[in-house]
């Protein structure tokens, strides 16, 4: 049995409170008049999949909220990503998904949407790509529990690069 089928491991208040303060120091860094789209977007997903991890990293421009089975960013079945432009939502297996409507933008294997407002979600065809989008995920979520917030700060991991000599 993987450890996302067991119960999703109880993150304390403390604990989030604090990554929750990290997160919105991101968003409000990167997207400030997106706070309450990305809060939106993120409510909506939390509704569907509320064991779900949320494993947010931050990028030099812009931050990116993996909606995971796990802590394992990779196995997300979601994106969502924030920056000064907008909000997209990432479908991680967006080009295997039935798309009539053409409305995934991309040419990888990770297929995207904007997010103009929180109804966007809630459009019939963005709520069947999400549908499908979940029922596809190969990792099964936790059966019970809250799903955390986790933190992985790119930033703090990379080097300054070094000067030409």
């Amino acid at each position: 049995m993987s450890t996302s089928q067991l119960s999703t491991p109880p993150q304390t208040a403390a604990e989030r409170r604090a990554a929750e303060a990290e997160l919105r120091t991101f968003i409000t860094k990167f997207a400030p008049d997106h706070l309450r789209l990305v809060t939106a977007v993120r409510k909506s997903l939390r509704k569907r999949l509320p064991t779900a991890y949320e494993v947010v990293y931050e990028y030099r421009s812009w931050f990116v909220i993996s909606i995971s089975p796990s802590e394992q960013g990779y196995e997300g079945v979601f994106g969502i990503r924030g920056d000064a432009d907008g909000v997209k939502l990432y479908f991680n297996h967006g080009k295997d998904l039935p798309d009539p409507e053409k409305l995934l933008k991309g040419s990888a294997q990770v297929r995207s949407i904007g997010v103009e407002a929180a109804s966007t979600l809630a459009r019939p065809a963005v709520a069947r790509l999400i549908d499908e989008a979940i029922a596809r995920n190969r990792v099964p979520f936790p059966r019970a529990g809250r799903g955390p917030v986790v933190i992985r700060s790119t930033q703090a991991k990379k080097r300054p690069r070094r000067r030409p000599a």
